[in-house]
């Protein structure tokens, strides 16, 4: 009797240990060094980047003039956030012609810290409980919004007033 318990017990502690392992996985581009060295400065093109390297991960914001290949890896265990554990950037700056100017090589270490604006507008008005919105919301319920009390708080000239 004692057996199929343990059976049990032991098939669900490997199935909790199994839910904790960690899964490393790696996002974006996939990082070909010998075809980064084949790319020359003053001689490949957007078109002949596109042939060696693919498609970027993203262009420049505002203009085309730089392509950038992002590879990340990261690991997770079971539902927890992921955790980056590394960045690399390829960035491929192009001239007025098309043709590689430059290329740079980033990595986690070059990143910076952001500083978000945290300031908030304020809003006017009140602010309402779940329950208060849901009961302001449904007409014909005493206390919503819609109702003549509210509309009308001196009372009025209605049936019971």
């Amino acid at each position: 009797m004692k057996r199929p318990m343990q059976r049990l017990l032991l098939l669900a502690t490997c199935a909790v240990l199994a839910g904790c392992t960690p899964v490393i996985s790696q996002r974006g581009y996939v990082q070909n060094l010998d075809a980064e060295a084949g790319v020359a400065a003053g001689v490949d093109t957007k078109t002949t980047i596109e042939q060696k390297l693919g498609d970027p991960s993203i262009q420049a914001a505002f203009n085309a003039d730089a392509w950038y290949y992002i590879t990340q890896k990261e690991k997770q265990v079971a539902f927890f956030d992921s955790t980056i554990l590394s960045r690399h950037i390829l960035a491929v700056y192009f001239d007025k012609e098309g043709k590689v100017s430059d290329m740079k090589h980033f990595s986690l270490e070059d990143g910076r810290v952001v500083a978000f604006e945290s300031r908030t507008t304020p809003t006017r008005g009140r602010e309402m409980t779940f329950l208060q919105q849901l009961f302001n919301a449904t007409p014909g319920v005493p206390g919503a919004g819609n109702s003549t009390q509210e509309q009308n708080p001196g009372g009025g000239g209605g049936p019971g007033h």
